[in-house]
């Protein structure tokens, strides 16, 4: 029990020194490759690179798009090409995802095709938001052929003030 929430907290880590080192070169115009789906990934580390992806967005859209390359092949029907989702992002409600202050993210049902996941997240206008994200299995690649995408994502719900 004990090894599993170790595990559970080292991969955590790992993925969050990822992030660092990405939002770091980022910050100093590094090019890097994108991190593309895989089936390695679970539900929650999806959800926390397209939510760190997008706190960290550039003028260029590197972090929305980011952010699309893990939208499901289902969802971007309704989304769009990276045009239309920027566009989208970049417009209310879902541009308080952008340069978000904090996020939470907690795995509230998983089974062998769909995961749901609950955020909170803080936004650069100093209310907090709660979220359901919704991922679904997907095969869209050799890389990826059973992994968590994200099918869809609820309008965000305004909780008021960061107290």
């Amino acid at each position: 029990m004990h090894s599993t929430n170790y595990l559970k907290t080292l991969k955590k880590i790992t993925l969050n020194i990822i992030f660092c080192i990405l939002l770091i070169l980022n910050f100093v115009k590094i090019s890097l490759a994108e991190i593309k789906p895989n089936d390695k990934f679970s539900p929650l580390e999806v959800v926390d690179i397209q939510l760190t992806s997008l706190q960290s967005n550039s003028n260029d859209n590197k972090g929305i798009y980011q952010c699309w390359l893990f939208a499901h092949p289902d969802n971007k029907k309704y989304t769009g090409p990276i045009r239309k989702f920027v566009s989208m992002i970049r417009s209310t409600p879902y541009n308080i995802l952008l340069e978000s202050l904090f996020f939470e993210t907690k795995l509230i049902s998983k089974n062998q095709t769909e995961a749901k996941v609950e955020v909170f997240l803080d936004g650069k206008n100093k209310n907090r938001y709660k979220i359901l994200w919704i991922l679904s299995k997907s095969n869209i690649s050799k890389e990826c052929t059973n992994c968590w995408m994200t099918i869809g994502v609820s309008q965000p719900q305004n909780l008021g003030p960061i107290i």
